[in-house]
C-alpha cells in the first residue's frame, strides 16, 4: 500500500509539473552576459539570515530570500522564522527580499483569488514596515503552481522561481524559473553540485540555488553550514557571477524595460 502511495504521489507531482511547464510561458532568451548563479532562501528561517548570511557574505556575495510575512516573528516546522530586525539587516546589506505569498499558501491547491490576495498582502505589510520597497521576483511554495496562478504572479513580478532541479540555460520561462534545491536531497553530493556549476559555466547559463535553514542538524528542507559554504565557494571560484535573483534577471534578461511595469509595487 505504501508503494502505492507513493507511486501515485510521483504521478501527480509530473502532472502538476507538466500543467506548470506548458502554460502560460514568458519566454526570455538569455542574454549571454552569464555565466551567473544565485542563492535563494525559501520561508526565510532565523537561521538562514544568520548563519547562511554570514557565509555568503564571507564570500562578497548576496542572496535572494523569498518570505511570507504572516511567518515573521513565529516558530514553525524548520525553527523560529525571521525577524523586522534580521530583514533591516537584510536590505542594509544588499540583500533581496522577494515574495512567498502572505500566507505561505500552497501554489497549485488555493484559489486563484485567493492566492493573489495573499501576494498583495505580502507587499502590503512590506510596505507597512518599509515604505517605498516592492517585492520584485516570487517564489511559488511547496508546489508547481497551478497554470492561473503562475500568470498571475507573473504579471506582478519581474520573474517567478520554482523547483526542477535544473539550471536556466538558453531560452527560459520568467514565469517559472528553474532552481536546484540544496536540501536533503543533495546534501553531501558536493560532486554533483560542482557537476552543475561547471555545466552552467560552460553553457552561459543561471543556476539558481534554493535552500531553507542553515544548521548543523537541517530539517530535511534545509542544509549544513559546511555544505553551504562549499558550494558558494566553488561556485565563487567557477568564474561566474553571483548576483541575488532579481539582478541576474536585470543583467540576463534586458533589466527592468524587458517587462514593463511588472517591477511596479501590485
Amino acid at each position: 500500500m505504501m508503494s502505492l502511495t507513493r507511486a501515485w504521489s510521483r504521478i501527480g507531482n509530473r502532472y502538476r509539473e507538466a500543467q506548470s511547464r506548458f502554460w502560460h510561458r514568458r519566454p526570455c532568451a538569455l542574454s549571454g552576459a552569464g555565466p551567473m548563479v544565485s542563492f535563494t532562501f525559501d520561508d526565510v528561517p532565523r537561521s538562514s539570515c544568520t548563519r547562511g548570511r554570514l557565509i555568503l557574505e564571507a564570500h562578497g556575495v548576496r542572496a535572494s530570500y523569498y518570505l511570507s510575512m504572516a511567518l515573521m516573528d513565529g516558530s514553525y516546522s524548520i525553527g523560529a522564522a525571521f525577524s523586522r530586525a534580521d530583514l533591516e539587516v537584510l536590505i542594509a546589506g544588499g540583500h533581496e527580499v522577494g515574495s512567498h505569498t502572505f500566507d505561505h499558501l500552497d501554489a497549485w491547491h488555493t484559489r486563484p483569488g485567493l492566492f493573489e490576495a495573499s501576494i498583495r498582502e505580502n507587499q502590503r505589510k512590506l510596505q507597512e514596515l518599509f515604505p517605498g520597497r516592492v517585492f520584485r521576483t516570487f517564489s511559488f511554495p511547496i508546489n508547481w503552481p497551478r497554470p492561473r496562478i503562475k500568470k498571475l504572479a507573473g504579471q506582478i513580478h519581474a520573474c517567478c522561481r520554482g523547483g526542477g532541479q535544473a539550471a536556466n540555460v538558453g531560452t527560459v520561462d520568467l514565469n517559472l524559473l528553474n532552481s536546484v534545491f540544496l536540501d536533503a536531497r543533495n546534501l553531501g553530493r558536493l560532486d554533483a553540485m560542482k557537476k552543475l556549476i561547471d555545466g552552467n559555466a560552460a553553457k552561459a547559463g543561471w543556476l539558481i540555488f534554493s535552500t531553507h535553514d542553515i544548521d548543523e542538524r537541517p530539517s530535511p528542507y534545509g542544509c549544513t553550514p559546511g555544505f553551504l559554504e562549499d558550494v558558494v565557494g566553488y561556485a565563487r571560484a567557477s568564474g561566474a557571477e553571483i548576483r541575488p535573483v532579481y539582478d541576474a534577471w536585470a543583467a540576463l534578461c534586458g533589466g527592468p524595460d524587458a517587462v514593463q511595469g511588472r517591477t511596479e509595487a501590485p
